[in-house]
């Protein structure tokens, strides 16, 4: 059996041209002129399609240029012109054209007579893997590779399959093994920095990007990347420095724009705000770039006391974002009441003792732009605690009890037996292990949009303790509007939505405050700020943890941060931004509005008093 070589090609004539492209797209490459070289490469594909390692370089383009869909395209046609068996060469167009249910019809066929043909059950795996059956498309992959271990482009599949499971850690070793061989594998480079930052090895991360975009010198979205990895380690000038040079290279990426303003202590030079009002006046802009330019320029509008601009600029930035990221307030409204209305003292009682015993976690929830960082900050300082990020297993573990039926959720938790949801427990603190890097008792899960999933938490972790993180309603509701989130939080695009989520939120921590008292460590970030030895002794009180005095020196932590606070949690506690919801006061009645008693009642909840 022959392996899989990407950079082999069936053989073209003596005088074939596409000879010459090929080698004038790879000299470009070699030279950093990644761009110039998409060209001749697609011409010599053009001319010979069996020209695998041309497919695989343009396939790399397409990946580090940010065009994942043209970058899976090519990788499909590079499979398909290197797989050395001809019965292979249907299926694998099959795969190509997206006609998933032929092509494992048809390697079915050649794997019932053949069940060790490795090359086969790699294109299956590929297949199932497209298909969203992730487990078998990882099962398949590691028999081929056991049986193969040669076989690099199915080890590569593997890796992916690992990736896309979840299993971050796992990937990492095969990319590794796999890069021990094919140093030059770009798309296993960037996948292992993927893995990398989601187990928050983010330094890791930065390095494996930082060779990629050597590598790739004029490829605008490779300085993005690397410029947001540098971002989430702190190094502010050195990500400034690869935002810049994205820039350089295309001066029309709104992204980068963003990405500076998202540098909170930057400001925007005259000749940068001019570019994006001449910018945002072209009427051929897209919404998202249209977006992403008034969040910068309302930044830098509001950096130079021009509040009434800013806002207007904000509003429109929300706008747009709220039109391709539509909320159902109504539908948070109806969970909340759903949620009330199971959790009640009876059936926690007669659940006691069902979860899997275990203080580990440290649950943060709240809203974004809460202070949660903070509050994560601090705590991730106590040499008892490892700061992790916000994870997103509670998430997916709530998805797959809502997909039990009978009810929505959180209904279908009160058909789930006790072993189901001591087995909940076990598994969150399996899958969050590769996280906790340092090694330490406790570690923190900071996903502020697990207040929804209170109930779930407490009844599959009952030892688990919970900080919810709770600031100003006006000064909250704001700091999110004036934020442009990559993903989540699509209530954050509306002042109004903003108000409702903020009410039922604090409605429904009301509800467990009576339902499990003490069982929530409550931060208000005002109180922080004023006193904030006060404010961290009673917080490390409610979650048994003895006073360290490295908590008050969190701003010395040089952990990665990947939040929009992730300058600020590295200064001392500044008070300036809790009234600077002020400035804006007189655009935020709909915020008002839809807060009602809410907002008269902070920091308590209505009708329990101030």
């Amino acid at each position: 059996m022959r392996a899989l070589d990407p950079q082999a090609s069936h053989p073209p004539g003596p005088r074939d041209p596409s000879l010459a492209k090929r080698a004038e797209g790879e000299r470009l490459f070699a030279a950093g002129r990644t761009r110039e070289a998409k060209a001749p490469l697609a011409e010599s594909v053009s001319l010979n399609p069996s020209l695998a390692g041309a497919w695989r370089l343009l396939g790399d383009i397409a990946l580090i240029g940010g065009d994942a869909r043209a970058a899976q395209g090519a990788y499909d046609r590079m499979l398909r012109a290197a797989v050395p068996d001809a019965r292979l060469r249907e299926p694998t167009l099959a795969l190509a054209e997206g006609r998933l249910a032929d092509a494992e019809r048809q390697l079915r066929q050649i794997l019932t007579p053949e069940p060790a043909n490795a090359v086969a059950g790699h294109v299956l795996g590929e297949v199932l893997a497209r298909q969203g059956r992730v487990a078998a498309a990882e099962a398949v992959l590691a028999h081929v590779v056991s049986l193969a271990p040669g076989l690099n482009l199915a080890r590569q599949a593997l890796a992916l399959a690992l990736q896309r499971g979840g299993k971050h850690t796992e990937a990492v070793a095969q990319l590794d093994l796999l890069l021990a061989r094919d140093p030059r594998n770009f798309r296993a480079r960037m996948a292992k920095a993927a893995s990398l930052a989601e187990i928050g090895d983010f330094a890791a991360a930065a390095d494996v990007t930082a060779e990629v975009t050597a590598a790739f010198p004029d490829q605008p979205q490779g300085w993005l990347i690397l410029g947001n990895t540098l971002r989430t380690l702190g190094r502010a000038e050195a990500a400034e420095a690869a935002f810049q040079r994205c820039l350089d290279l295309d001066p029309d990426r709104a992204e980068a724009r963003w990405s500076l303003a998202n540098l909170k202590a930057y400001r925007f030079a005259p000749d940068a705000i001019a570019a994006m009002q001449t910018r945002l006046a072209r009427t051929d802009l897209a919404p998202s770039d249209r977006s992403l330019l008034s969040f910068a320029l309302a930044k830098a509008r509001e950096d130079a006391g021009d509040d009434a601009a800013a806002f207007a600029l904000y509003v429109e930035a929300n706008a747009l974002q709220r039109a391709a990221r539509p909320y159902d307030a109504e539908a948070t409204h109806a969970f909340v009441r759903g949620a009330k209305a199971l959790f009640t003292p009876k059936f926690f009682a007669a659940r006691a003792g069902w979860g899997a015993p275990a203080v580990d976690p440290i649950f943060i929830v709240g809203l974004p732009r809460s202070g949660s960082t903070l509050v994560e900050q601090i705590l991730a300082s106590h040499p008892q605690v490892e700061g992790t990020r916000e994870l997103m297993d509670v998430q997916q573990m709530a998805e797959w009890a809502a997909a039990q039926g009978g009810a929505p959720y959180p209904g279908p938790l009160a058909a789930l037996p006790r072993e189901a949801i001591r087995q909940l427990g076990r598994d969150y603190l399996d899958r969050t292990r590769p996280h906790r890097r340092l090694g330490r008792a406790r570690f923190t899960d900071k996903a502020p949009w697990n207040w929804l999933h209170v109930g779930l938490i407490q009844l599959m972790l009952p030892d688990a303790r919970i900080v919810d993180v709770r600031r100003h309603p006006l000064g909250c509701g704001l700091s999110a509007f004036k934020q442009h989130f990559a993903g989540g939080f699509d209530f954050a695009y509306d002042l109004g939505d903003i108000g409702r989520y903020y009410a039922d939120y604090v409605d429904l921590m009301a509800h467990f405050d009576t339902v499990r008292p003490g069982r929530v460590v409550r931060v208000i970030y005002e109180d922080l700020v004023a006193d904030t030895e006060a404010q961290v002794r009673a917080l490390l009180d409610g979650l048994g943890l003895p006073f360290d005095p490295a908590t008050l020196r969190f701003f010395e932590n040089r952990r990665a941060v990947a939040t929009p606070s992730s300058e600020q949690v590295r200064r001392p506690i500044f008070g300036e931004a809790v009234d600077h919801w002020r400035r804006f006061e007189p655009w935020l009645e709909p915020l008002k509005e839809a807060l009602g008693p809410v907002l008269d009642a902070y920091p308590a909840p209505p009708g329990v008093g101030s």
